[in-house]
């Protein structure tokens, strides 16, 4: 055995856990190979003193004849060896005949060639073989490895009795209460295993249907293994161990698993020939003592043993006692559980606080109580909810879980309890005569009192009230004990939490002349109740305050707004031209835009129109709105160019009081002269030009918009329009919609201000009505410029 230091060299004396850990894992799997070689060794011994005794050779020679026949054989060291045990006959006195003997062991007459069969699986088999020492031992190791070979889902080992029955010696994947019921098998026809010791060949049992008129099929209901295969085990002179695997698979054993599963019978005959075909009492003679016990108690209870898996993380439980009156979620009950998996009959504990106590008492835990829980059971096939409570005991390595179940009474005073701690409330009786009192343990609770102190008189209840509080409520127990009145008042306390608002509900119990003699009601906690009826009117109240302020605000941006906009009632003439003015404002909201419009004559004869809209609403767009209308007018009044007032507008907005906001503009000046019009924006939408009944878009020159940055560039462009034209300024509220591009709102208003009626082009009233959106949210305004045709008024 190779060791090492448990602390490294530079630990300082602290131990390393992983290092530790990594030591402890190499001790055991060095012990766990050592015990491996020690078992291996044990059997090659058996095998070469069979041979010794059968040659009368050597040690060393008996070795090399096990090789030899193994190398011919094409089967392992072990294989052989295991073969060699499982054929070993009574030898006659006298000394060793060479013949049958020298040669290898024989294989059954059905058996193929080694090589037919899983080699690798039979070797996993044999050095499994090595740790077993029961035949359950054999069986389950069995199960495991066939499970995946060839499907198997039980194995059960029968020995043949001398008097010709069977005993069940060995068996897995069975269930207790059906392996007691085979546990012995008299000597009768239709028994499958009894066929195949009788004739020394295998019993394949593939067809359900046919097979179950001829032989009496294990399984309750039989239809549990659809398939089955009894194998005949050479253990002395004759077949005297029946090995059976049986399968949920339905359909026949193809060759290769037949010829497998003969090989595995044939491996098997050693183990079973070393210890013996009896069955090994301690397996179940205390369980079944235990199974004795419970059949006689008259409450629900099994008896758990931990399945483990590699890491010894408990996986689930077998149970492996169960009382009669125990029932699953399936409806099996009594000895019909055992053998069964305690989630396999009870699922629903996977998720039950009962899981963590099964837990926590299998690490050492006295014991554990559940509260009490619901469950579904069936009743004379009907299924019906009770109430549970659950105890899980510790029973040497395994555990007992008992279930009681509650009566109507016990379950009508958990829900009493349930209702009072659900609603927060605590039932309390005073007697009058004797000023004795008794409440629930939930008043208690609500007024933070001390059980030990006991309950106080009912004319004392006031003192525990707030002292504001107190003449309230003494009047109305007053009243109570007095005149027999019913009471409902509120009242507070001061806890560990703060103030606490309660509600006390009493009524009078009066004798034959009518005196109240007791006093009966609840106490409730009305805590949470208040303090959300408390935070619902402030939070109505900090709503109306703050409509009031919106309406205020809205009201004194509109009137501000009128005043800086007023809207001509009838069409402008400017400089020989006809202008509409529309100004429609949001539909929605309580805040007025910034949208806004300047026409103008010049000094010189010529007019200015001017379009905007400020980002935002309210107080701040309208005061923005302001500042850049008249700005605008001023500057080119004074004979600032286009740009150039487009530029220093810019500058005036990022130095505002709002040095983040934004707006967008187109200026256009008109000289009737030359019938020119020079136009100039900054990020705004072109203005729409009708000619001839054909609407297009004038072509935007460059324009950064107002607000964007402290370096714009700006652009002019000319137009010269015709007699009959017409040219519409607008914000983009008219054209743009929620959730559509921009250019589709475009193209909707050229389509509408091109199309002629039989009156001609539309007036802007009826142009706006079929464009605008029912409750827009954004302000809109629209200049509408004609330039008269000729010989019109």
């Amino acid at each position: 055995m190779t060791s090492e230091p448990a602390l490294p060299a530079d630990s300082g004396g602290v131990p390393d856990l992983a290092a530790l850990a990594r030591v402890v894992a190499r001790q055991r799997a060095e012990m766990d190979r050592l015990q491996n070689m020690a078992a291996t060794s044990a059997v090659l011994e058996r095998a070469k003193g069979v041979v010794m005794a059968r040659l009368g050779c050597s040690p060393d020679a008996a070795q090399e004849e096990l090789q030899r026949r193994a190398g011919a054989g094409q089967r392992t060291l072990l294989e052989e060896c295991w073969i060699t045990l499982g054929t070993l006959t009574a030898q006659p006195s006298g000394p060793p005949e060479a013949g049958p003997a020298d040669a290898p062991a024989p294989r059954p007459a059905s058996a193929s060639a080694p090589d037919e069969v899983d080699a690798v699986s039979l070797g996993r088999l044999s050095r499994a073989l090595v740790r077993v020492g029961t035949p359950h031992d054999l069986a389950r190791c069995l199960l495991e490895r066939l499970a995946d070979d060839v499907g198997a889902d039980a194995v059960m080992i029968f020995s043949r009795l001398p008097g010709g029955g069977l005993e069940l010696t060995g068996h897995a994947g069975l269930g207790e209460a059906l392996a007691d019921q085979w546990s012995r098998v008299p000597p009768m026809s239709g028994i499958a295993a009894l066929d195949a010791l009788a004739t020394g060949r295998p019993c394949w049992l593939e067809d359900l249907r046919a097979d179950g008129k001829r032989y009496q099929l294990i399984g309750d209901p039989p239809e549990r293994w659809a398939s089955r295969a009894w194998l005949p085990v050479v253990t002395g002179a004759s077949a005297d161990v029946a090995l059976g695997v049986l399968r949920r698979r339905e359909g026949a054993f193809p060759p290769r698993l037949r010829e497998h599963l003969l090989a595995v019978a044939q491996l098997c005959a050693g183990p079973l020939r070393s210890f013996g075909t009896r069955p090994a009492p301690a397996e179940g003679a205390g369980k079944a003592a235990v199974q004795k016990v419970l059949d006689r108690l008259p409450v629900a209870a099994v008896l758990l043993t931990p399945l483990r898996s590699a890491s010894r993380d408990v996986e689930d439980f077998r149970v492996d006692a169960a009382t009669s009156v125990t029932s699953d979620a399936m409806g099996r009950s009594g000895r019909e559980l055992v053998g069964l998996r305690f989630l396999e009959c009870w699922p629903e504990v996977a998720h039950d606080p009962l899981w963590d106590g099964c837990l926590r008492v299998l690490a050492g835990e006295a014991t554990y109580e559940s509260e009490p829980f619901a469950r579904q059971q069936i009743v004379s096939g009907v299924s019906e909810l009770a109430t549970y409570s659950a105890r899980v005991a510790a029973l040497e390595d395994g555990l007992v879980v008992s279930w009681v179940r509650h009566d109507p009474s016990d379950r009508q005073e958990q829900r009493l309890a349930d209702v009072q701690r659900l609603g927060k409330l605590g039932w309390a009786t005073w007697n009058l005569d004797t000023g004795e009192g008794n409440w629930s343990s939930q008043v208690f609770s609500i007024l933070e009192r001390d059980p030990a102190r006991g309950v106080p008189p009912l004319p004392a209840l006031p003192r525990l009230a707030l002292p504001e509080d107190v003449p309230a409520l003494a009047r109305a127990l007053g009243d109570v004990v007095r005149h027999g009145r019913s009471c409902d008042v509120p009242f507070r306390v001061v806890t560990r939490d703060g103030i606490r608002h309660l509600r006390v509900v009493c009524e009078a119990v009066t004798d034959s002349s009518g005196a109240p003699v007791e006093v009966h009601g609840f106490v409730q906690d009305l805590t949470a109740q208040r303090s959300a009826e408390l935070a619902l009117v402030a939070s109505e109240r900090a709503m109306l305050t703050q409509h009031g302020v919106l309406e205020a605000e809205r009201l004194v941006a509109a009137r501000l707004q009128d005043a800086l906009l007023p809207l001509p009632k009838q069409p402008v003439r400017l400089a020989g031209l006809r202008v509409d003015i529309a100004y429609l404002p949001a539909q929605s909201g309580l805040s007025v835009g910034g949208d806004w419009f300047s026409a103008i004559e010049l000094p010189d004869g010529d007019a200015l129109f001017v379009v905007g809209d400020v980002a935002g609403h309210g107080m701040g767009a309208v005061a923005s709105m302001a500042l850049l209308r008249f700005t605008a007018k001023g500057m080119v009044i004074t004979g600032s160019s286009l740009t150039g007032a487009l530029a220093r507008l810019n500058a005036l907005l990022l130095h505002s009081h709002d040095p983040h906001g934004s707006a967008t503009m187109v200026l256009a000046r008109y000289s009737p002269r030359e019938r020119l019009l020079e136009w100039a924006q900054a990020g705004h939408p072109p203005p729409l030009l009708v000619r001839d009944g054909e609407a297009r878009y004038l072509e935007r020159p460059f324009g950064m918009l107002l607000g964007a940055g402290d370096t714009p560039r700006y652009e002019a462009a000319r137009c010269r329009l015709e007699p009959g034209d017409r040219l519409l300024f607008f914000t983009d509220g008219l054209v743009e919609r929620p959730e559509e591009s921009i250019d589709r709102g475009l193209e909707r208003l050229a389509a509408a201000a091109a199309h002629r009626g039989a009156a001609g082009p539309a007036p802007l009233e009826r142009l706006l009505g079929g464009l605008r959106e029912p409750g827009g949210r954004d302000d809109v305004c629209v200049l509408d410029i004609q330039v008269p045709a000729p010989h019109a008024p």
